[in-house]
């Protein structure tokens, strides 16, 4: 249990410190853009609490990740630019969301490899 605790701490000063240095992207996002970040680095957060984990325990935060992960998608895939942008706010908007979802793909491209050594990788137990 302790070496749990351990990789938890761990994988929680990795998110914050990714936090910090994702500061100055923030900037340049609009209000429903930061509120995603933060979403997506929870996410983050859960999947590495999941990597730490065993058993079942493990495919309880991963199942949890994957509801995140949905829920944020959706989000994601219903944003849209503000009216009245300039050309280059527009820019800026479409590249800050390309970061966004290209995160959440990486963190589903991790969550699906985890899966697949956990050997549970089915049509019904990944519906991303």
């Amino acid at each position: 249990m302790k070496k749990h605790n351990i990789n938890k701490m761990i994988a929680t000063l990795a998110v914050c410190s990714l936090s910090f240095l994702s500061v100055s992207a923030i900037a340049a996002q609009d209000e429903f853009q930061r509120q995603m970040t933060q979403q997506i680095m929870k996410a983050k957060q859960k999947l590495k609490e999941a990597e730490a984990a065993k058993g079942a325990e493990k495919v309880k935060l991963m199942e949890e990740h994957m509801k995140m992960m949905d829920d944020t998608m959706g989000k994601m895939q219903k944003m849209k630019p503000k009216s009245g942008m300039t050309m280059q706010e527009h820019e800026d908007w479409i590249n800050e969301h390309q970061k966004l979802m290209d995160d959440l793909m990486g963190q589903m491209m991790k969550e699906h490899h985890m899966q697949k050594e956990m050997g549970c990788m089915s049509a019904d137990t990944h519906k991303h």
